[in-house]
């Protein structure tokens, strides 16, 4: 394997301007994903009598969220390799622009009383191109902030990118409560519950802007003049070969790490609602109540948690927010079944238990691979992973707690995925602080301050 370049070689350190536009252009693709959940989610009872007419309508719905991820590992397995060959830029353009088309045109679909079982297949095959889609758009966008931010501020920086999580997730809801209120509950069942998935294409056009502005990854650079004075010319499938066969490790043990990840992200935000609704009583408006302020916390927090795993590192956090999830997600949801207020608390709690995971997700997983397999190694563990246990944890929820009338089970699930989780991270290596540059995987080092690291300093300073 090739050794990583020396720490003498010079490079040019991005100005904080430049990473900053990159952060943006990194995290409003993740805004605009989840912009789709988050109206999704909250358009749920609408969507079922649109598209699922009949008793297990519910079930129809949420089948529709969990198929977007069939696609996502085969999106990870060809969007990981062109751009870890092609560049991050290039596959970001595609991937971003057909998140919205595909999001948009659910607005346009013809409800079943008009076309039949047409429009449940069609509301289907656009969720499946929004996932395969999706597949390059996640761990592209993680990879190129990473490669951007300055090693010592890596995990407040790519923190930003899960705000935009957050913020796209809340902004899917509230513009549905604000349609919700303005409008009379027909002109919302008719035509009404539309209008948020519209809003998905000028997000997408807007970040395909902002994208275009930049160039790809000062580190993807690097790379490639390295590649061009070897006379190396890698194809992709070598790409996806050296990927799976070399960094088998590195895969594994991120798999195990998002199954934890995920399954609390999707229950929480994709399953809350329906959950809150259908099982504890609370109205649809209240339900999306409780996940609004309990995002809004999140996003005030979010980049605090971020910056103090620059200090701490990154397994801290993770171990804290696991066994703080193992230890308090019975309690909680127990807790939400007690009234409006209780629910706004419990949700509040396992949150915020949840941040130093989400926080750190674009500081911890880019930084377990070397730059020519990190956006594959990334897309497809995290893609593979997602699908798996991530995309069907709503359909699991809503599955169990309907035939076994347990409230509480989407607590358990948690704990579980949390024991999986606990489970890969002990093999996890520390990373905060180190280089992402070269091709050996980066590990943090204690000792003399080498010229990246002075270079990085330089940076972190002027950009505080």
């Amino acid at each position: 394997m090739a050794q990583s370049p020396s720490t003498t070689q010079e490079f040019d350190t991005p100005t904080p301007a430049v990473v900053r536009k990159a952060i943006a252009a990194s995290a409003i693709g993740n805004a605009t994903e989840w912009y789709d959940y988050g109206v999704y989610a909250a358009t749920a009872t609408y969507l079922t009598s649109t598209f699922f007419p009949g008793e297990m309508g519910a079930i129809g719905t949420m089948l529709g969220f969990a198929v977007s991820f069939v696609l996502r590992p085969l999106g990870g397995f060809v969007w990981g390799p062109i751009g870890d060959r092609l560049g991050r830029k290039s596959v970001l353009a595609m991937t971003i622009l057909l998140i919205s088309v595909a999001t948009a045109l659910i607005g346009v679909i013809p409800s079943h009383a008009s076309i039949g079982v047409w429009a449940p297949v069609l509301l289907i095959l656009l969720r499946v191109v929004q996932g395969f889609s999706t597949g390059g758009e996640y761990g592209g966008a993680a990879t190129f902030m990473a490669e951007y931010a300055p090693d010592k501020k890596r995990g407040k920086m790519g923190s930003f990118l899960e705000l935009g999580t957050l913020a796209g997730y809340s902004a899917g809801t509230a513009f549905v409560l604000i349609l919700t209120a303005v409008l009379s509950e027909d002109q919302m069942a008719t035509w009404g519950w539309r209008i948020p998935f519209f809003v998905a294409l000028p997000l997408g056009l807007i970040g395909l802007y902002m994208r275009s502005q930049l160039d790809d990854s000062p580190v993807f650079n690097e790379l490639e003049e390295n590649r061009e004075k070897r006379h190396e010319d890698p194809s992709v499938f070598q790409q996806l070969k050296t990927t799976v066969v070399d960094y088998w490790r590195p895969i594994a043990i991120m798999f195990g790490m998002v199954v934890a990840l995920n399954v609390t992200q999707y229950t929480l935000l994709a399953y809350q609602p329906d959950y809150l609704k259908n099982t504890i009583g609370l109205s649809e408006t209240q339900g999306s109540i409780v996940i609004l302020i309990g995002q809004m916390a999140m996003i005030a927090l979010i980049p605090f948690f971020g910056a103090f795993s620059d200090k701490v590192g990154r397994k801290p956090m993770w171990w804290t927010s696991l066994i703080g999830l193992f230890i308090f997600a019975l309690p909680m949801y127990w807790l939400m079944g007690q009234g409006l207020a209780w629910a706004i608390i419990g949700f509040l709690v396992l949150g915020i238990l949840y941040l130093p995971q989400l926080a750190t997700i674009s500081a911890t997983f880019p930084a377990m691979f070397p730059t020519h397999v990190r956006y594959a190694g990334f897309a497809i563990a995290y893609n593979v992973s997602t699908a798996a246990f991530g995309g069907t944890a709503p359909l699991v929820n809503e599955a169990t707690v309907d035939g076994t009338g347990w409230l509480q089970f989407p607590a358990l699930y948690m704990m579980l995925a949390c024991v999986v989780g606990m489970v890969a991270l002990s093999f996890l290596k520390e990373t905060a602080g180190a280089s992402l540059r070269g091709t050996e995987i980066p590990e943090q080092h204690a000792g003399p301050e080498t010229d990246v690291d002075v270079a990085g300093d330089q940076a972190n300073r002027t950009m505080t």
